[in-house]
């Protein structure tokens, strides 16, 4: 009879450890680090709806000297002139292997969207996210930290 309980035992646990071993994913809150001054600019909420990821700015890291709720006039889709602050900034990047790919990411400073990937990168720690025009080449890539 203790055998049999401890090859239960024994079973629960691998099968504990297995679900454990999943591969890590996107969704979580990142601190998006400035690829040019390697400063955070911001905290931003992925979720995941309908099997696409999305993302929004929860928080920006801003000096003291200017605007602490900045609006996206550079914008001129529907988010023009709306708060940074909740504004959604990634959208429609699906699994794609160990990528997530045919998304898009808005730059809320300069206004522009461009077509974006992202992969995770020590063990689901950071997120490498590329936005660029045409083809992945022509971008530029940030490496945002997880914050939860």
């Amino acid at each position: 009879m203790r055998t049999l309980i401890k090859a239960g035992l024994l079973a629960a646990m691998l099968c504990t450890s297995a679900a454990w071993a999943q591969a890590p994913s996107a969704v979580g809150l990142w601190k998006t680090i400035d690829d040019e001054t390697g400063k955070p600019k911001a905290l931003v909420r992925i979720t995941e709806e309908n099997g696409a990821l999305q993302g929004k700015i929860e928080k920006l890291f801003l000096e003291p000297n200017v605007d602490q709720n900045p609006k996206c006039v550079a914008c001129d889709d529907s988010r023009k002139n709306q708060p940074i602050v909740g504004m959604t900034i990634v959208s429609g990047l699906k699994k794609d292997g160990n990528d997530y790919t045919g998304g898009e990411i808005l730059d809320p400073k300069k206004g522009k969207v461009y077509k974006s990937k992202a992969t995770l990168r020590e063990g689901g720690r950071q997120l490498e996210v590329r936005g660029y025009i045409g083809a992945p080449m022509f971008g530029r890539s940030q490496v945002w930290q997880r914050e939860q």
